[in-house]
């Protein structure tokens, strides 16, 4: 009965430990096409990988692509949301695979025909 309530009253405060948690369970467990890094000076995207996945690991959120993990940070570190054509997502926070640089990594899914 309790997770009936939790779906019909999500948390909307992005800031919160619960709505990040929430949103990076959503995202994990997609496949992938291809990777990008916005460039924060400039604002332009850069490919930094092709076909991989979203998961979750521990407490950590991992994008791998290219046969390498391209995108590492703690679940309750990370900000992320979907694009508006529900085509890939945005993901913001800090990369521990870079020594804890600040990184947005933009993801657009696969998807499959059945």
């Amino acid at each position: 009965m309790f997770k009936f309530i939790k779906r019909l009253f999500k948390n909307k405060n992005e800031d919160s430990k619960s709505f990040r948690v929430d949103m990076a369970k959503h995202l994990s467990g997609r496949a992938i096409k291809y990777c990008t890094e916005r460039n924060p000076d400039d604002g332009s995207d850069t490919v930094i990988g092709h076909s991989g996945s979203l998961s979750i690991k521990d407490d950590d959120f991992i994008v791998l692509s290219s046969a390498d993990i391209v995108f590492r940070c703690k679940i309750t570190e990370l900000r992320a949301w979907e694009l508006m054509s529900n085509d890939g997502a945005m993901l913001t926070g800090p990369d521990m695979t870079q020594g804890g640089k600040e990184r947005t990594i933009m993801v657009y899914y696969t998807y499959y025909i059945k």
